[in-house]
This record gives structure tokens, C-alpha cells and sequence, in this order.
């Protein structure tokens, strides 16, 4: 059935069963390459054989020409966990300057409100998607996550590095996905028609460049930063939820869409057999408990005071006058960083040919 966002106010004996399956390709016929991903057709296959019964969610994250993209994660953990809040606040929803598909799409709820995520996507150069390892980075913040964001005045550094230091922090922070179930199912050409038999690529004018013996053995292992991603957060990721499939090796790309796809037996044969393992695997164990600080029905207190006071800051550091005691004051005291300029936005290569 189609998702009734309404459900989540519900009690958990009285609400469906909500699977939330996501396709992970870059690949849109709205924008260049004008064509639609196989990503998306197995999205739509696998909802059609889900049971009825269930709340099934879909999304595909490839790139439609004008619309926002899913901002890059600004590894604020690294500064403090305590400056990285849950749900993320670095972005908003429909900002102009910084537009971000994460919130315009309600991303985060939808994967509150689901019990169970179904994640498909082709490999990508020895790794997923750029779309899916975005998503994922900026999922960082439910792995312990602030959800006080009052407690820093929305993004103070200093504030966020003395909290985490705190007894409180310590009740604060928590994996607030943790429970649900996540199964990953990756595609590849293993190289298409690109390959010669010896295993290299046909292009090569250094062969010795390209090892076929290192190259690695299981493209499988290619979702594995997600996987683990999952699995340190407390989404259970099952070994049988976790594959990869082969699908158009020896062939040309312009002759490997979803069309082609569909007509090899094996590949969609083996996929099936995944969507029926994923939707036994998940009914057997049931829906999920919501956490204590939900990103379902939050919304995102007023920072306006908060971001003027951030701005002044970062006009004392441009002039190499941060906060006495903060790591950037020591780092420029000590002449560890040179970030110290007026015009920040410039790129490195700008600054030094002034």
C-alpha cells in the first residue's frame, strides 16, 4: 500500500509494516544521460512483489537536471559529536544558497518511519554510488547524533566541545536508528566489453599499471563502508540481505539498460530470491520501535540570533582573531593553519597566486 506518513503518530500495534526502498543510481532520463537507471526498475520490481499489506516507501536518488542535490557531509563529528545534531542542521529544507535533496525529500523521517531499508545501486569504480555514499555520510548523525541543538546555539564549536564533555552528553547521545534491518543489493558489469582476456582493460597502454590477481575478488565487498555503517549504528544488515550480481559482463554499455537487464534470466531470477529473503527476513522480525528523539515530525527551531553570532565569529577568524582558546586560536598561534584570509571562498590555488 501507498506510505501514510499519519501512521507514525500511531501506536506500534496499531501502524503497518513500512519498508522504505530506495534507488541509488545517479542515473535519470530528467538530466544527462537521459536515461533511467537499472537501479530504478529493480526499485519498482521489488515493491510490486512486497506484500500488500505493508507501507511500501520509494525513492531514487539519481540526478534530475534543477533539482537539489544531497549536500556533502561537513564531518562536524570530527570537531565534536555533540556539534553534529540529529537530525543534520547543517542544511535545511528548500535553501536557497544551499539546496539539499536530504531535507527537500523529508530523508530523514521517511528512514525514521520505516521499519526495514532496501538499498540498491550499481558499483561505481570499486565502490557505491556517489548519491548513496552522500546519503550515508550525512547519516552520520544518527549515530549518536545531538538532538539538542539549543544546548550549542545551533552550531557554536566551543559550546558543542565543552558539552560533549559532559555527564549530560552522555544521556544524550544515542544511535537513534538503531533496530531497523537494512538489506543492500549491488549490480555490475564487471567491467562491460572495457576488458581483454586477460582481465585488463583493453585502454591500457602501461598493463603492468593494472594487476587482474589484486584486483578484488568480490565486488560485494564494494557496499561494504555502507554495510559497516550500518552494522556500528545498530542496523542489523543480515549476511543473506547483503549481495551482489553480475549483470551485462562481455557487453556494451548502450546495450546493457534496464531493458536488457530484464531478459537475463539468471540476474532478475537472483534478485527475486533476494526481495523474497528480504521480505522473510523482515516480517519474522517485526516492526521497530520508535527512538527517543525522533527526526518524524521534527521541526527545526529558529536560529536567526544563533547564525548572526556565528557569522561575527567567523569575522574575527578571518582576520586571526577566533576565540581565545579555540582550536583554530591555537592552530593559527602556532602556525599549524593558515586559514586566516578575508575572502575564505577562494580555493587554495586563488590564494597563493595573489
Amino acid at each position: 500500500m501507498k506510505p501514510d506518513d499519519n501512521n507514525g503518530r500511531k501506536p506500534i500495534g496499531e501502524r503497518p509494516f513500512r519498508v522504505l526502498v530506495i534507488a541509488g543510481s545517479n542515473r535519470r532520463q530528467y538530466n544527462c544521460p537521459g536515461v533511467d537507471s537499472k537501479a530504478r526498475t529493480l526499485m519498482l520490481r521489488m515493491a510490486d512483489r512486497l506484500p500488500a499489506s505493508w507501507e511500501i516507501d520509494l525513492e531514487d536518488l539519481g540526478n534530475v537536471y534543477g533539482r537539489a542535490r544531497i549536500q556533502s557531509c561537513n564531518a562536524c563529528v570530527s570537531t565534536s559529536m555533540a556539534l553534529c545534531v540529529w537530525p543534520c542542521n547543517c542544511y535545511e529544507p528548500e535553501n536557497d544558497a544551499e539546496p539539499d535533496l536530504m531535507w527537500d525529500l523529508d530523508l530523514y523521517a521517511r528512514l525514521d518511519l520505516a521499519d526495514a531499508w532496501a538499498i540498491i545501486g550499481p558499483v561505481n569504480w570499486y565502490a557505491p554510488s556517489s548519491n548513496l555514499k552522500l546519503m550515508f555520510d550525512r547519516l552520520v548523525c544518527a549515530n549518536g547524533g545531538n538532538p539538542r541543538e539549543d544546548l550549542i546555539d545551533h552550531k557554536n564549536p566551543e559550546k558543542a566541545m565543552a558539552l560533549d564533555k559532559t555527564e549530560e552528553w552522555k544521556q544524550l547521545s544515542r544511535n537513534h536508528l538503531e533496530g531497523r534491518t537494512a538489506g543492500f543489493f549491488s549490480y555490475g558489469d564487471g567491467g562491460g566489453d572495457e576488458m581483454d582476456e586477460r582481465g585488463r582493460p583493453k585502454l591500457l597502454q602501461h598493463p603492468d599499471y593494472f594487476d587482474p590477481d589484486k584486483e578484488m575478488e568480490d565486488d560485494r565487498r564494494c557496499y561494504a563502508p555502507l554495510v559497516w555503517q550500518c552494522r556500528y549504528g545498530g542496523i542489523e544488515v543480515p549476511d543473506q540481505l547483503w549481495r551482489h550480481a553480475y549483470v551485462g559482463e562481455d557487453t556494451t554499455y548502450s546495450e546493457m539498460q534496464a531493458e536488457n537487464m530484464v531478459a537475463d534470466e539468471k540476474f532478475m531470477r537472483g534478485f527475486d530470491q533476494w526481495t523474497e529473503v528480504f521480505a522473510e527476513v523482515v516480517a519474522a522480525k517485526g516492526k521497530v520501535p520508535p527512538g527517543e528523539h525522533r527526526a518524524y515530525g521534527y521541526t527545526a527551531p529558529g536560529h536567526r540570533w544563533a547564525d548572526i553570532k556565528l557569522g561575527w565569529r567567523h569575522a574575527l577568524m578571518a582576520i586571526g582573531r577566533a576565540p581565545k582558546g579555540s582550536s583554530p586560536r591555537v592552530q593559527h598561534d602556532t602556525d599549524l593553519n593558515r586559514d586566516a584570509v578575508i575572502r575564505y571562498r577562494r580555493g587554495e590555488g586563488e590564494k597563493i597566486r595573489d
